[in-house]
């Protein structure tokens, strides 16, 4: 890892800098995929996943018997872990229902708002290094606490056309409709424009490899909505000199083994605190079985020593991570200044890898920087807003001239006279 000491402001947007993703140079062979999926539909996807994921199942559905003879494989030990952690995700999340308010603005003019589901989303959980099926509790339970009336899972099967067993059981614990064997561009193409066998959805959830990035924001713009821009996975650690230099260590190993491309960042006032987190890195680094991946993820990663807390907090909030843990004496007071993060881990006792699979909250975060601008998923990314007003006589009489003058100011004479014509009526009733 890079060591960077007291780097003045001017310095701040270089040394914050991510791993470049060249996306640009992926979309030829996206759109190419996609476009073939459209047009030729499950025969597509049967092709690619026999070309990319080396294999060409029977069918693109798990059967309901596919999924008995998984959850009997999976150990009872973990079934209970998963237990626990869709308790506690559905608990956070139903915390989050949107109740609504009729909102008199003025004398007859009553408004109000009403939360609707999503009828049907699309989950893509990857299964390439890692099977994430912590990912289908994130995104499924809540889909099914907005009341979804369909959830769709799209993940790549193994060489034996199997779907790892621990995806299946998490995903018939959360509550998912339809499941398919698809990975990669060819799953986001089926989800975005239907099959004979996968339905098209409205939205679609969740990570994947630069290619499964593209392909969401290329069918977004005309095809589909999509949960938030993504990129490689991020953590920033803010330490004093009292955290712990083995806490740290973890913490930031954790993230590093997602991927070669994540990008960890430890911003500390403590020059001792600095090096025994190298040495501690080195150490823990050596012990871990995804210790390549993690290698190349920390050649780009930083340590970073600023003069000051207040320092340390401007720079993480306009790093804005992903995923930031404060490691101070003070944190308390120190997260009260976070403007810009996907998720905040408070504490000694808090390491990130809580929110990532069973404290409550949800993994699904902007990266990127993209949480100076994005939520991460909660129960409202699976809802719409749908606004109702309702204006009596006595309302339209009083914003009627409002509204006539607002319309006839933007040359809007139309709109002008779906007033007038009332206010006119109005008028003739009273005589």
């Amino acid at each position: 890892m890079k060591t960077i000491c007291y780097p003045e402001r001017a310095e701040w947007p270089a040394l914050l800098a991510r791993p470049h993703l060249d996306v640009a140079s992926l979309r030829a062979t996206v759109d190419e995929v996609l476009q073939d999926v459209k047009a030729r539909g499950d025969e597509a996807v049967l092709d690619y996943e026999e070309r990319f994921d080396h294999v060409r199942p029977a069918s693109l559905a798990v059967t309901p018997g596919e999924v008995e003879e998984a959850v009997a494989r999976v150990p009872r030990e973990l079934k209970e872990a998963m237990r626990v952690a869709e308790h506690n995700i559905a608990a956070f999340h139903a915390a989050q229902r949107f109740e609504s308010r009729r909102v008199e603005t003025a004398p007859g003019v009553v408004c109000w708002q009403k939360a609707v589901p999503i009828e049907r989303v699309g989950l893509y959980i990857p299964g390439g290094t890692a099977p994430l099926f912590s990912t289908v509790l994130m995104l499924a339970v809540p889909a099914r606490l907005a009341g979804c009336r369909e959830v769709v899972l799209c993940t790549p099967p193994d060489r034996e056309g199997r779907v790892h067993p621990a995806i299946l059981y998490a995903a018939r614990l959360a509550g998912v409709n339809r499941i398919f064997k698809a990975g990669g561009v060819q799953a986001i193409g089926a989800m975005a424009y239907g099959t004979e066998s996968v339905p098209k959805v409205y939205k679609i959830f969740g990570p994947g490899n630069q290619y499964v990035m593209a392909a969401k924001q290329q069918v977004s713009l005309h095809d589909v909505a999509i949960d938030m821009p993504a990129g490689p996975s991020e953590v920033a650690v803010v330490a004093d000199a009292k955290a712990s230099p083995a806490f740290v260590a973890a913490d930031l190993l954790s993230q590093a083994e997602h991927g070669a491309d994540s990008q960890v960042l430890l911003v500390t006032t403590s020059e001792s605190l600095l090096r025994a987190v190298q040495i501690e890195v080195e150490r823990q680094l050596a012990l871990l079985p995804r210790r390549e991946l993690a290698s190349r993820s920390l050649a780009h990663s930083r340590l970073v020593l600023v003069r000051s807390l207040d320092e340390a907090i401007d720079l993480v909030n306009e790093y804005a991570p992903e995923h930031l843990i404060l490691e101070t004496e003070d944190y308390a007071s120190l997260a009260a200044r976070v403007t810009n993060a996907g998720s905040v881990f408070m504490g000694p006792y808090t390491p990130e890898s809580a929110g990532d699979y069973a404290s409550g909250t949800n993994h699904t975060l902007p990266t990127s920087g993209y949480a100076k601008a994005y939520s991460g998923v909660n129960l409202d990314s699976f809802v719409r807003k749908i606004t109702f007003q309702e204006i009596s006589p006595e309302g339209i009489r009083r914003i009627g001239p409002a509204i006539e003058q607002m319309a006839a100011g933007e040359q809007l004479d139309a709109h002008r006279n779906a007033v007038t014509v009332r206010l006119d009526y109005l008028k003739q009733m009273q005589q």
